[in-house]
Formats: C-alpha cells, sequence, structure tokens
C-alpha cells in the first residue's frame, strides 16, 4: 500500500502538526504534501520528504500567508497523487480538497471544518488588522471559499473526527458521517511533583478566541498568582492588562512546561477547543484543570475527578468557580491515569487499524462514502 499524507500548511507548531508527525511515524516513507512550509518554525520533519505547492515560491508566503487564501483551493487541487493507493489528508481548511484518481482512497482527519467560513466569519473578519477596503472585500472571498469547501468534503471516502465536537461540525456543515479518534498526546513528557506550588497556570498561542484576556480580568480581582505561557499578536494587550500578581514567561521548552504544568494549583482553559491538548497535559502531569463546559474540554475532563468546569465564559462566572476551588483534595495519579488514554501509542494503532481496514474495503468495492439522510 502506498500512501501519501496531505497536509494544509506547515506555518505554526500547534495540535495539527503533531497529528501530522505521529502520521509520518506511521508511514515514515510517504510524502507529505503541503501549500509551504515555513522550517524557522517547524523543523522536526525530513525535509527531503515535503512537497510544497507552488505557492512556496510567492513573496511574504510565510508572514501573510493569508493574502493568497483564494490561490489555495487551485495550489491544492495541482499535487500530482496519481502513484498513491491511499491519500490521507491532516485538515482544517484545504487538503481534503485534493483530486485523485478513481481507485485511490481519500481518507481526511478533520480537525474541524474551517471556523473562518462556518462557525466564526463574523468574528474572524472583526478582528483582521487590514484596512476597510480589504475587509469589504473579503466576504465575497470567504462566499466562493465556503462554496469551494462544501464541494471538497464530498471528495472525501471518509472522514476521521478529531473529537465528538468536531464529529457534529462534519455531520451540520458536510452533511457526512466520520469515526472519531483523538489526537496523540506525549503524556510521558509529564510526571507527577511532589510539592503544588502557590500559583495557576495558563497559556497557548496568544490569540482572541484563547480567551486569556478572561483569565487575566479574573486573577486581576483574585489577586492570586497565575503564571501565563506562550507568545502571540495578543502578547503586549494582554500584558498591558495585567496586574503585578501575573507573570509572562513567552516562549518555554517542553521540559519547562512539564515543571510548571506539575506543580500548578491547576491548568485553566477557558475556550472553545476543538479537542484541546494542552487541558491532556495539565492531567498527565497530575493537576486538575479548570475550563469552560463548552467543546472538546467536555469530552476530555471528568467532573470532580480530573477537573472542574464554569458554565459561562465571564470572568464573573470563573471567579466564583476559583473562590471554591481547594487545590488539596485531587488525586494526582488518579487524574495522570485518565490521561494515559489519550496517549501517542493509542493514537497511532487506531489510525493505523482504521486505515487498513478502509482501504480493504475499498479494495473490495463496498461503498466508501457515507452521506447523513436527510429528514
Amino acid at each position: 500500500m502506498k500512501i501519501a499524507l496531505v497536509h494544509d500548511y506547515l506555518s505554526q507548531d500547534g495540535g495539527a502538526e503533531r497529528v501530522l508527525k505521529a502520521m509520518h511515524e506511521i508511514w515514515p516513507e510517504a510524502p507529505i504534501f503541503v501549500l509551504f512550509h515555513d522550517q524557522k518554525k517547524i523543523n522536526y520533519f525530513n525535509r527531503e520528504k515535503i512537497r510544497e505547492s507552488f505557492l512556496s515560491n510567492l513573496p511574504f508566503i510565510h508572514e501573510h500567508f493569508q493574502w493568497y487564501l483564494p490561490f489555495m483551493p487551485l495550489a491544492t487541487e495541482k499535487y500530482r497523487l496519481e502513484d498513491f493507493d491511499v491519500v490521507l489528508s491532516s485538515t482544517s481548511s484545504f487538503a481534503k480538497g485534493v483530486i485523485v484518481k478513481p481507485d485511490t482512497l481519500h481518507i481526511s482527519y478533520c480537525h474541524t471544518p474551517p471556523r473562518y467560513l462556518w462557525s466564526n466569519t463574523h468574528e474572524y473578519v472583526a478582528e483582521l488588522k487590514y484596512g476597510e477596503i480589504i475587509k469589504f472585500a473579503l466576504p465575497g472571498i470567504i462566499h466562493k471559499l465556503r462554496l469551494w469547501d462544501k464541494m471538497s468534503a464530498d471528495r472525501v471516502d471518509h472522514f476521521i473526527a478529531n473529537s465528538k465536537t468536531v464529529q457534529h461540525r462534519i455531520s451540520k456543515y458536510y452533511r457526512r458521517d466520520s469515526e472519531v479518534i483523538y489526537p496523540p498526546v506525549d503524556t510521558d513528557r509529564f510526571s507527577i511533583s511532589d510539592k503544588i506550588e502557590d500559583y495557576f497556570l495558563a497559556g497557548g498561542r496568544l490569540v482572541p478566541y484563547k480567551k486569556i484576556d478572561l483569565i487575566i480580568k479574573t486573577f486581576n480581582r483574585l489577586q492570586k498568582p497565575l503564571k501565563i505561557f506562550g507568545i502571540g499578536p495578543e502578547f503586549a494587550r494582554l500584558k498591558n492588562m495585567a496586574k503585578q500578581n501575573i507573570e509572562f514567561l513567552g516562549r518555554i521548552s517542553d521540559e519547562e512546561k512539564s515543571k510548571l504544568m506539575s506543580k500548578a494549583q491547576a491548568f485553566i482553559h477557558p475556550q472553545i477547543e476543538d479537542f484541546g491538548i494542552t487541558p491532556i497535559e495539565s492531567m498527565a502531569a497530575g493537576r486538575p484543570v479548570i475550563a469552560f463546559s463548552v467543546g472538546g474540554a467536555t469530552e476530555t475532563i471528568h467532573p470532580n475527578e480530573t477537573g472542574i468546569f464554569f458554565h459561562k465564559q465571564n470572568w464573573e462566572n470563573l471567579f466564583q468557580t476559583l473562590l471554591n476551588f481547594d487545590p488539596s483534595k485531587w488525586d494526582g495519579p488518579r487524574i495522570r491515569e485518565h490521561a494515559t488514554h489519550f496517549k501517542a501509542e493509542t493514537f497511532k494503532n487506531n489510525l493505523r487499524k482504521m486505515v487498513m481496514d478502509r482501504h480493504e474495503e475499498f479494495q473490495k468495492g463496498l461503498s466508501q462514502t457515507a452521506l447523513i439522510s436527510l429528514p
């Protein structure tokens, strides 16, 4: 079985890229097709296996790839995939739109249908830092991309969703069934500390939807120590908001993050995520998670066993939840044991079996699509 991997683009080291890395560890001989690859930000792939599109030669593609959104469908469709038995795409936007020959099986691991096209279009346009002319033209571009995105979903033989939350979105926007395989988390990097220190922890990529500003508003009033790790476009604004009890750590190593999580009273997760890897990492370190009760966190956190939820996404509700939080009552080994259900080896075994089973069915000529019957 000759397999090709297709990913949207390699421009940031996030959860989707770690999924692609695990895929390539299963099939190390598979080439990886991407729109472009920023080696300064992601350097853990074998460069010889990367196949970039024509967009990689265009100016400022790494710094301002959003300029080229209208050309990304065309670039995706130009990949030459005739020589492969299976194409496995890893996507939250374009990679599922590849064109394959009739006797090639296409399985798509979907991190989410594109938020900027479906669930968060208005917020996406409002948050862009471009002029009014571009913002005026953008809805028309998004409309055309939305039509292409729906059409591209019809090219997929089988969808895999990274969570039940995403499975529901695939059903709603694409009218397709999917199988859930949770992403890999490197739980072995984390261990339980014998000493819990006097601080809470938050962090990740500092972008608006992560809702770090909500945490800052809460801790400005709570006056308890808070450490925030990560960088991003919101860094300066968030730092200006924060009082002296809040410490910004910037970019940290995996080892530093492991130590911080293991000694924190809890990790705070106020955003809506498709899955959410950092809460799993906190649990792998034996510490509970305080999370907003929507999205992937509801699938990975067991209330009052591995964490607690707050139910309104505002500082008042988080404040009240923290007032009632007791950091001493949690069972670290029990929390960690739950997190190991999401370890990387489980992901690899589940994905390998799914691809092999679907390929065997495909070769026998069984139906490769599963459309949801509408009422």
